[in-house]
């Protein structure tokens, strides 16, 4: 070794970014040996390159690894590969990349930024991921040589005010680079990075699936008397599956990586292995589980994706590449062309992971679909276990609203016990209906049970009964399928009636509504603080009254939920339609032709309103005023 060594300078914006960016980049600091571990591999990867594109470059490619190597009395640690290397200029270049003109200008921007996101933005474009070992180290020493050279450069900073660059006459092919570790510190969240299970666990979370092995030299004591003993472990499993065409994948390998990302217990419902080529490359390896999380609607509930670029670990839950309605798929997506360190707010920027987003979509919706039409079973375990999820989609995603249509799958009056998807439907369509019938409630049981059924139930017509909260709102967002429009059976006037029977029939709702005009008059005026009017049902052929809204108002459901959200919305007064066939409804208007229209009468109104809301589920404004006027009146038949 030789003495043929210079002493650089840094400019003074270039130590306030390096200052700023070992305090400010990473708030988890376990991440430089991610980073160390990240160029180790590139190295490799471009002498294995370099050796195919050049057939006189005289290096050996058959031990390519990278190695890790701990002095505890030292407190040093060292990451090693024997990869391409590096010249004198590029270690300035890239090593040294702080020191470049443009530093004043990126400084500048930093002080600019908003917020932290901005900031880590402007970072990573600037490239610097090496300088996160100065979080953990107080001299970082790099020693290199490009393959094909013969002389090496030693680089070497404390990362304040200047950085030593030295020729060597000799040095190993590849890149070594050696960390003068500063005390660990709990409160700082500074590990012991000399720690052979420190090592470890960070290497096994970011770089597990490095192609490259990760080779470490542990010590093991000794039994009894016996001296310690050391030994070579890989520290890495090197299984990337993803990278490896599905053919050459076994189903349990697929099953063990499952269980590997997700911490479930249980197999996959269905594998997706994927990639994609041209501009932007990925793989993607995802998996639809068979049962869904315990927080699949919690708001701190965690998405399952993971993001890797070029195998190393970037990010958990990575929401800018799965929407929120699919938040239960897990599994990876490996991107070639991002950076390390990439942040959340560029992800959500970024046009290429927009696309490769719109892509892993429609492939898991395509998934679904052939499991909906080929394997019936699984795709009723999907449905049961996601099906509230995935109809959020609905709302969220109307460039996929259309597939999401086909995959969908509700209960029908049809069958009590198979649930039926809108194409039946539509197929089992009676001659001259031109709406798909619903009908929302908390439970089938319910809304079966619903006045509102009445009519539909006595005519034969098919409706679908929707039990799910987001029922109320997908089905007014959607509007119609295959030209059928979506209707409640709860909202607007319902006449089912063919041609000829409106016809036979239109003589005698004449003479009712002549017959019960006076009597929807005065009782739209009693129940005026609850109800916008009270009309003549063709829905009701048992029940004496129902409750329904107008073909566009919100419903009380929707409302409570909005409540629920802190939304306040304007209360909504629905419609009270009564029964003329019906024995209560006729006495009431006999007792009100006799004269009758005193408090007596007009509690009559208010138990009939009552028992019209109680029947469809709904909440009475004041239950115990109802509850005594119904006791009043109970104790007079006695």
């Amino acid at each position: 070794m030789n003495d043929r060594a210079e002493t650089l300078e840094f400019q003074a914006e270039a130590r306030q970014l390096l200052r700023l960016m070992v305090h400010s980049i990473y708030s988890n600091k376990d991440v430089f040996l991610r980073e160390l571990i990240s160029n180790a591999s590139d190295a490799l990867d471009k002498l294995r390159l370099a050796s195919m594109v050049d057939k006189d470059l005289a290096v050996d490619t058959g031990d390519l690894h990278i190695a890790i190597e701990v002095d505890k009395d030292a407190r040093t640690l060292t990451v090693r590969d024997n990869g391409i290397g590096m010249s004198r200029d590029e270690v300035v270049s890239v090593i040294g990349t702080i020191a470049k003109s443009g530093t004043a200008e990126l400084l500048r921007q930093l002080r600019e930024a908003k917020d932290a996101g901005a900031s880590q933005e402007l970072i990573g474009q600037f490239g610097v991921g090496f300088y996160a070992a100065f979080m953990v180290a107080e001299r970082v020493e790099l020693v290199t040589r490009r393959a094909g050279e013969s002389g090496g450069t030693r680089w070497e900073s404390t990362g304040e005010g200047t950085y030593t660059i030295t020729e060597l006459d000799d040095a190993a092919q590849g890149t070594t680079v050696t960390l003068h570790l500063k005390p660990a510190d709990a409160d700082d969240n500074l590990h012991d990075y000399t720690a052979e299970w420190t090592i470890r666990e960070i290497v096994k979370r970011y770089s597990d699936f490095i192609a490259h092995p990760i080779r470490m030299i542990v010590e093991r004591p000794g039994a009894d008397d016996a001296p310690a003993t050391t030994e070579t472990v890989t520290l890495n499993s090197m299984k990337a599956l993803w990278a490896r065409p599905r053919g050459e994948v076994e189903p349990a390998e697929y099953h063990e990586f499952y269980k590997h990302v997700s911490h479930d217990w249980a197999d996959p419902l269905e594998t997706i292995h994927m990639r994609g080529e041209g501009t932007f490359e990925y793989e993607a390896l995802l998996f639809i589980p068979t049962h869904a999380p315990l927080d699949l609607f919690s708001p701190q509930g965690r998405r399952g994706v993971q993001l890797y670029v070029k195998r190393v670990f970037i990010m958990d839950d990575c929401d800018a590449l799965m929407p929120n309605y699919l938040r239960f798929i897990k599994g990876v997506v490996d991107a070639h062309d991002l950076s390390l360190n990439i942040s959340r707010e560029i992800l959500q920027q970024d046009r290429q992971i927009r696309a490769v987003r719109r892509r892993l979509v429609k492939k898991i919706l395509a998934t679904v679909k052939e499991l909906k039409t080929d394997q019936p079973e699984r795709y009723r375990t999907f449905w049961t276990e996601f099906g509230p999820a995935v109809k959020e989609g609905l709302l969220e995603d109307t460039d996929n609203q259309e597939t999401l249509l086909e995959i969908l799958s509700v209960a029908s009056t049809h069958d009590p016990a198979e649930q039926t998807d809108l194409a039946g439907y539509v197929e089992r369509m009676r001659e001259g209906q031109s709406d798909i019938y619903y009908a929302t409630g908390e439970n089938r049981v319910t809304i079966e049970n619903s006045p509102h059924m009445e009519a539909f139930r006595a005519k034969g017509y098919e409706v679908l009964l929707l039990t799910d909260p987001v029922d109320e709102v997908w089905v007014e967002r959607v509007g119609s399928y295959a030209g059928k429009a979506l209707r409640s059976v709860a909202k607007g006037q319902v006449d089912l009636d063919t041609e000829q029977e409106r016809t036979e029939a239109e003589a005698e709702r004449e003479r009712q509504r002549t017959e019960y005009a006076d009597l929807l008059g005065w009782m739209g005026t009693v129940l005026a603080d609850n109800v916008k009017e009270v009309r003549l049902s063709s829905r009701l052929t048992t029940s004496p009254a129902c409750v329904v809204g107008d073909a566009h108002d919100i419903t009380p459901t929707l409302e409570k939920m909005y409540r629920a959200m802190g939304q306040e919305v304007p209360k909504v007064k629905r419609i009270l339609e009564i029964n003329p066939t019906h024995p209560l409804v006729t006495g009431l208007r006999k007792a009100h032709e006799q004269g009758g229209s005193g408090d007596a009468l007009a509690e009559t109104a208010e138990l009939l309103y009552g028992t019209a809301l109680l029947a469809e589920g709904g909440d009475l404004a004041d239950p115990s005023r109802f509850a005594r006027i119904l006791a009043d009146r109970l104790a007079r038949t006695l």
